[in-house]
């Protein structure tokens, strides 16, 4: 989700950074909320727009319901692709 977060905030020309990509491995000999992946937006005067944007794409993930294969599986919402035939979701 972070990597996503930052393709979209880059896609926007929004200067940010990714921090603790790669401390998953030390879980367990560090606190875990020091361990997650972050998003960091370099400009302040940028945030507001950022979060605005972060915003809106979650919002849109959430409203996007469970969908039926034509394969017969059952996919979750956020997916627009079939894991077991890769069919795309039909609008």
């Amino acid at each position: 989700m972070a990597g996503h977060v930052h393709s979209l905030l880059k896609a926007n020309e929004i200067d940010c950074h990714l921090r603790n990509m790669n401390l998953s491995g030390g879980i367990g000999e560090l606190p875990i909320n020091e361990c997650w992946p972050e998003v960091w937006v370099n400009d302040e005067s940028d945030y507001a727009f950022a979060k605005r944007l972060i915003d809106n794409v979650l919002a849109d993930a959430e409203n996007q319901g469970d969908w039926q294969c034509q394969c017969g599986e059952l996919i979750e919402g956020q997916f627009d692709v079939c894991w077991s035939c890769a069919t795309e979701r039909s609008n």
